[in-house]
């Protein structure tokens, strides 16, 4: 079960914090990874972060923005948004993938939360 917190209302240029906790034993075989879905837009990778490798990912309109890092001790993923943008508007979800293989931690997510609502006004 994937649960998200944090996201709200916020002017462009500032910065929010979700948060996703994975409930379970072995988080630690899990990516992470954050998307978006924009009104009237398909939802999008935002960042991805392995689990069972040093490697992280972002969107090229997020990158030196947007920070993900997870923490094993208590099974939460975090993205700290910076310099928001008010494209940056919309539901963020959370979701997990299963790695069978060393770094697999693109691809297709399959355990989704239930989203947040992010809204950048200008």
């Amino acid at each position: 079960q994937l649960v998200e917190s944090g996201g709200g209302l916020v002017q462009a240029g500032g910065s929010l914090r979700v948060s996703c906790v994975l409930s379970g034993p072995t988080f630690n075989m899990y990516a992470i990874g954050w998307f978006r879905q924009a009104p009237g837009k398909e939802r999008e990778p935002v960042a991805r972060i392995s689990g069972s490798a040093p490697f992280t990912d972002y969107a090229a309109s997020v990158k030196g923005r947007f920070t993900i890092s997870r923490h094993n001790a208590n099974n939460t993923v975090i993205l700290e948004m910076n310099s928001l943008k008010p494209e940056d508007t919309g539901v963020y979800y959370c979701a997990a993938k299963r790695e069978f293989i060393y770094g697999d931690y693109l691809g297709n997510y399959n355990y989704w939360g239930q989203g947040t609502q992010v809204t950048v006004f200008s």
